[in-house]
């Protein structure tokens, strides 16, 4: 078949697809039939006269993406291969090797390898790279690698993977894999109970409700629930926990639209387990959605104190819509208010200057009236009652963080002290002062925004062929930022030397050795056991 041929029935195929979409707009049905008949003639003239062979799939999903990134970063498109992951991250459960796998500048690495799961079984650990499956070479795939590794139970796939230098080459059975929603429960003290909830799929709350019973039976009379790095999920899972410490019939959260039929109001439909149990719960930066919902309604309803950090304001709510050929698309459909009335969201998106969305207007840290009267403010995000300077991520760790230093010196440590076993290790100030030279060995560029906003007016001057009237002063520009990266390295030494004891010891004691470990050391959780044993400051915090 030429190309000549695809294009003559692609074409018409699209161009219907868009009508039949159009013909179901009520509002402004015109302007969107006017608009579609002019994309699709463009697209249809385009595809027959461009000097060059196109791929109308290609063309189509840019111009779907384009679209929507002009919106906003929640309203996405998904092919089929999106839609899988979609609803893996939703259920929790699939068919794979257990481990959480990153593809970055055409790499594939292995995170974080799951205990007792296929990947673990097979020996894989953090930190290697698979570098092919099958008869696949991972540096020719350009699409999401990671879905080699699903399929039907017990499929057997040949890999081969590199560590530290060596080509190593093994094979892996798949197996079903369940993701927790609560990964780690515990008792701290004889009468504190710790939960981990982790995300907000399915069985978030079935989940949560278990810990809290069994932590109940083993005679906890306090809880600590760890909201932290946790980015939402479904909403029906995040009343529902609510509904774990709150009476049926409660207003958690009110959802509001210029679409009136996206106007709710979310309550309670069950009867709580413990109205009474002293609740603490931890957020940060990275707490967002499902996890803001939770927190700002039981803060609002005087029912936990929250500490930490202001979190992340993702008050969006999506709908998920199903469109032809198994693909869907993620739509914003309004925003989340908890009980009091306080917008969650902290961008706005609709109205953007100079292409950036700015704070959403609607919200500038007014002052709201919980149940009982006491004074929260909005501002995008859930503002602590008791705020923690520690729970902010500093700019050099989250650099570290997101250029994988952290990460790939905990990958050496590992190999370099291989029978630590289930000791906690003693992260010196000679280890540290040995963290920054291996960055300095390996180059690793820090990335901050002053240092890639630098780089990218280098680039833009060599384009224009003035680098070298400005060279120098760039040199200077440059050290002066990296000597403020080395600066600020020792600054926050010991906010990073936890971060990489932490990933430490994940390597030799997976999930459960780190929470075991995380929650006698962690000053958050301190401070959250501290104010639950001090029953006359939880009960002034609430005002009870």
């Amino acid at each position: 078949m030429n190309f000549s041929f695809k294009k003559k029935y692609i074409i018409p195929a699209v161009a219907s697809a868009f009508l039949f979409i159009g013909s179901s707009f009520k509002d402004d049905f015109f302007e969107i039939a006017k608009q579609i008949e002019i994309f699709t003639t463009l697209f249809k003239e385009l595809n027959t006269n461009y000097v060059d062979e196109t791929n109308p799939g290609e063309l189509m999903d840019s111009a779907i993406k384009g679209m929507l990134a002009s919106l906003d970063p929640y309203t996405v498109y998904f092919n089929e291969q999106d839609v899988l992951k979609f609803k893996i991250n939703n259920t929790g459960e699939y068919t794979g090797i257990g481990a959480l796998i990153t593809q970055k500048s055409g790499k594939l690495i292995l995170r974080e390898v799951y205990k007792n799961f296929p990947a673990d079984k097979a020996g894989f650990k953090a930190g290697d790279e698979i570098i092919q499956i099958g008869d696949v070479l991972i540096a020719d795939f350009k699409d999401d690698a990671s879905q080699l590794l699903k399929g039907a139970k017990n499929t057997k796939i040949d890999i081969k993977y590199l560590r530290q230098g060596k080509i190593n080459t093994t094979q892996i059975s798949l197996d079903e894999v369940e993701i927790k929603s609560v990964p780690f429960f515990a008792k701290i003290d004889d009468k504190t109970g710790y939960i981990v909830l982790s995300r907000f799929n399915k069985k978030a709350s079935n989940e949560t409700k278990e810990a809290l019973l069994e932590l109940k039976k083993q005679g906890a009379t306090q809880i600590v629930l760890d909201l932290r790095n946790n980015p939402g999920g479904l909403l029906g899972e995040a009343i529902n926990i609510c509904n774990l410490f709150v009476p049926k019939n409660e207003v958690i959260v009110t959802t509001k639209s210029i679409n009136a039929k996206h106007n709710n109001i979310y309550k309670t439909a069950a009867e709580p387990v413990d109205l009474e149990i002293p609740l603490v719960i931890i957020v940060n930066d990275k707490s967002a959605s499902a996890s803001e919902i939770v927190s700002g309604a039981l803060q609002d309803l005087d029912r936990a104190v929250v500490i930490g950090s202001r979190s992340f304001g993702k008050g969006l709510v999506q709908k998920p819509v199903d469109l032809t050929y198994n693909t869907q698309l993620k739509v914003t459909i309004s925003r989340y208010f908890t009980p009091s009335g306080r917008c969650i969201q902290a961008m706005d998106y609709a109205h953007k200057e100079n292409g950036v969305a700015v704070r959403t207007k609607e919200i500038n840290y007014n002052s709201f009236k919980t149940r009982k009267g006491r004074t929260v403010y909005d501002g995008g995000g859930i503002l602590p009652d008791v705020p923690m300077e520690e729970s902010k991520t500093s700019v050099i760790a989250n650099a570290l963080l997101k250029n994988d230093g952290i990460f790939n010196y905990a990958t050496v440590y590992y190999y370099k002290n291989p029978n630590l076993g289930n000791q906690i290790p003693n992260f010196t100030n000679a280890d540290f002062q040995d963290f920054k030279q291996y960055l300095k060995n390996q180059k690793i560029s820090f990335d901050t925004e002053t240092e890639v906003a630098l780089k990218n007016t280098l680039a833009i001057a060599k384009k224009e062929a003035i680098e070298g009237e400005i060279s120098n002063e760039y040199n200077q520009l440059l050290a002066a930022v990296q000597k403020s990266e080395a600066t600020q390295l020792d600054k926050n030494q010991e906010e990073i030397k936890n971060l990489i004891l932490e990933e430490i010891i994940k390597r030799f004691q997976y999930q459960e050795g780190f929470y075991q470990y995380y929650m006698k050391s962690n000053s958050e959780i301190k401070k959250a056991v501290g104010i639950l044993n001090d029953a006359a400051t939880y009960k002034n915090i609430l005002k009870i």
